[in-house]
């Protein structure tokens, strides 16, 4: 969900949303970690790269990073 949310041409916020609110305080890092295994990039980065603002700021609060 993570990957088809973020990549194609425009980010579904929506779903990248839903992921990582839904899932923050259950097994984010898990869901983190399986990401970064299967694509070679972390997920933060991805999400910093994807998305911007105070939207941006709030993911990467929830993945536990700062800008």
């Amino acid at each position: 969900v993570v990957r088809d949310s973020i990549k194609k041409l425009g980010t579904d916020e929506d779903a990248l949303t839903r992921v990582i609110v839904s899932r923050a305080q259950h097994d984010l890092q898990v869901i983190s970690d399986v990401y970064y295994k299967r694509n070679s990039v972390l997920l933060e980065h991805v999400v910093a790269k994807e998305t911007s603002g105070d939207y941006k700021k709030f993911l990467l609060t929830l993945l536990g990073k700062e800008e």
